[in-house]
Formats: structure tokens, sequence, C-alpha cells
């Protein structure tokens, strides 16, 4: 659903299409040479294959795999990749971007059945594969989902009775892990069982995936309801959903979470799938899904307690989205920290909280709703860049530890285990 386009992100002005200039005929795939400038059908390739090509004044436009695909001449000739261009070792561009003639055409055009050359005034000769222009293509692109989620809500989740991964198989073995991290990556919330209830095994769990991201909160934190922080997080009273550090220019990626003791009752910790709440948006209100991607908003915390004196400020729109394929790929929400709102001119506010009142009305429904008790021994990690968290009310006494992650390492490790992230 969040390849679904919507037209306020892809208008193209009238006169641009049309233009007298850009007209000219299908070529199509050819093996043989054919100059820029020629106007004429060669029919060397099998016709099964449905691929051909046209020329117009600044831009190649290719068919192929069902995919009609316009690369503009600069593009090619920057994305070349042989060796004087581009190091295959490194994965690198050499070539100079800014010395690209941004009048370049290419001098002749060739296809065959899998690869596209391009032979350009000097002499230089770019290949392409066919199927490597589809995969990058812009109109390629905004077909693809960058990040494959399942979306849920509590009866979702229950019956697809995800499993949690045991702590020795985690750190020890790679299958282990990357269960785990798929699982993480599907869902947005991931557990690990039989991990020994301290801070340092803790963070020895963490680095498995990740580094560590220390934040004004330290590195690893314990977190009891003594208050020491400014916050109310530090206390024993409920908590509505809500995502971390919004009022980070950057939010944190990852939260790690482990129950070392509690004495007393409560305390459960409630889950929310942000994405699947806002894809409801989406389908009853796409104008005001819209307006959330767009409206940017300040979220502030202040604190002057003890040593501990912080001033942080995060800019951003409540959801974030891909705007080449609408993507969802961060929610930012929460109502403690949202700043006063003073980025918005009226005639958009009353509209904007109407949005938002949407959004939370669906996020505050009890079927949406994930409610665990945190024990000792089991860590849950949660992308809060996507999955909201809270707690209820609790007694006696309750210590947890945890840390932030960095969200590029752990995409990183499960992109080297072979998992698209």
């Amino acid at each position: 659903m969040w390849c679904r386009r919507l037209a306020w992100l892809f208008k193209v002005p009238y006169q641009l299409r049309g233009s007298t200039r850009h007209r000219s005929l299908w070529l199509p795939c050819d093996r043989r040479t054919v100059p820029a400038a020629a106007a004429r059908w060669h029919h060397t390739a099998p016709e099964s294959l449905k691929c051909a090509w046209q020329l117009h004044g600044d831009h190649l436009e290719l068919r192929y795999a069902n995919t009609l695909m316009r690369f503009d001449f600069v593009w090619l000739r920057d994305h070349c990749r042989s060796a004087s261009c581009y190091n295959a070792k490194t994965n690198q561009r050499s070539l100079d971007t800014a010395s690209v003639d941004l009048g370049i055409k290419p001098k002749a055009v060739r296809v065959d059945e899998t690869t596209l050359f391009l032979t350009w005034p000097d002499g230089h000769v770019t290949r392409y594969g066919l199927e490597w222009l589809v995969k990058n293509s812009y109109e390629g692109q905004k077909q693809r989902v960058m990040h494959p989620r399942i979306l849920w809500n509590a009866e979702i989740y229950r019956q697809a009775q995800v499993p949690s991964v045991d702590c020795r198989s985690f750190l020890e073995t790679d299958e282990g892990l990357k269960e785990f991290l798929q699982n993480f990556l599907l869902y947005g919330i991931a557990f690990v069982d039989n991990v020994t209830p301290t801070k340092e095994d803790t963070e020895i769990l963490a680095e498995r995936i990740s580094l560590i991201r220390e934040t004004i909160y330290g590195r690893m934190w314990y977190f009891t309801s003594d208050f020491s922080r400014g916050d109310t997080a530090y206390t024993k009273l409920a908590l509505d959903r809500h995502t971390d550090t919004t009022y980070f220019q950057e939010p944190c990626g990852i939260q790690v979470f482990h129950c070392l003791k509690h004495e007393g009752t409560g305390g459960r910790t409630l889950l929310v799938d942000g994405f699947y709440a806002a894809e409801q948006v989406l389908r009853q209100a796409p104008d005001q899904f819209e307006l959330l991607s767009k409206v940017p908003l300040k979220h502030e915390y202040v604190e002057n307690v003890g040593d501990c004196h912080n001033h942080m400020i995060g800019v951003g729109p409540v959801l974030n989205v891909y705007p080449w394929n609408n993507e969802l790929y961060l929610i930012r929400y929460n109502n403690y920290d949202r700043a006063v709102i003073n980025t918005v001119p009226y005639d958009v506010v009353h509209r904007w909280y109407a949005a938002h009142r949407t959004l939370t009305t669906e996020l505050r429904r009890p079927e949406n709703e994930l409610w665990v008790k945190l024990k000792p021994g089991k860590a849950l990690f949660i992308d809060n860049w996507r999955v909201l968290h809270g707690r209820e009310a609790f007694t006696g006494y309750r210590q947890l530890c945890g840390c932030y992650l960095t969200r590029d390492d752990v995409l990183n490790t499960a992109r080297l285990l072979g998992l698209q992230a």
C-alpha cells in the first residue's frame, strides 16, 4: 500500500508533455549501432523481449520488462560503470560528475538482448545491463518496496505466533541472529529469551547487532521510578503510546528494554504498530495522511534536574515517507514532547488537528494494542521509527535497563546476512 502514489507527489507540468523537441520514433532493441539522430525501426531482437528505445532531445526512453523508463543523458553518463568511471573494488564513483557537460548527448545507441551501449562524443562507451536499468530507474524504484513489512494489530500479531529467539542462538549462530532480524524487520519488534538479567549481559546482547548510541541518557541506562530525570517515564504513572526521542533531529532507531526486577503489580508494556494505524488513515482519509506527512512540527525536551541540563529540539512531520513511492519509513508521535505549533499557518492548523485526531483514534483502538508483561530474562527490541510503546501504571520497585541502537548498524547487519533492509 505504501507504493500507492498520491497525485501531489508526482505532478508534472503540462507544458513538459508533448513538446515538439521531445518527439521521436520508437526503435526496437537492435544489435547494430544506430546514430542517435536516426528515426527508423530495427527488428533484429526477438519480439518476445518486448524491448524498444527512442531518443528525445534530452533523454532516452527504454521499454523493457513491462516497464517504460526515462533516463536523462547526464544521468546515463554519470552512472557509467566502466573502469575509468567507477572503482568496482571500493564500489565508489571515480568520474567527476561536475565535469560532465550538462548538454551531453550520446553519439550512438545500441541495444542487444541484455545490454544497452552508449557511445559518447569523446568516443567513451558506456554499457548498462537492461535488468540493472530496470532495478535502478526511477520508474522501477517507485514500484519497489524499500523495507518489506507485515503490518499488524494485536490479533494479527498473536496469530502469527512470531517466535522469540534463544539468547545463545542469537549470540553464537548466524541462523539465530538472522531469524531474530527477520522478525524485527517484518514486525518492528522482536524478543530474545533466556538473557541473564544484568545490564552487562543486556549490553552484550545489544552489541551483537549494532553500535550502542550514546545520548543525553548515557550509553546503557538503568530505569527506575526515582524521578532522577525530568521525564514522566521515571515515575510509576501510566504512559500513553509514543515514540522516543522525537526531540532529536534524527530520532533513535531502535530501543532495547530488559526488565531486571519488578516487585509489585502492573507495569505491562503497550506496543502499537504505528504503520498499521497510518495505513488505516491512508485508506480512509488520504488527504489527512498527506497533511501529516507534509507539515513540519517541533518536538522539545527541556530538563533541569540535578546535574542534567538539556534543551533538545527536533523538527519533522508526524509521518515521513519516501517521495518516489510514498512508502512510510518513520512516525514521529509523542504528545508529551510536542512543542508549541508555530511552524504552521493558521489556515492549516485546524486541518492538521483533525488529521492528528484521526491518526490518534487509530492508534488508540483497543484491537491495535498489544500488551506484554516484561520479565527478567526476556529482552525486547523495538523499532522506534515504527512501533509506539507505553505502559500501564505499576506499584512496587521496578527496574529496567536498556539502550538505543544506531539504525544504520542494525540494517547493515541484516543486509550482510542476506536480508532486504
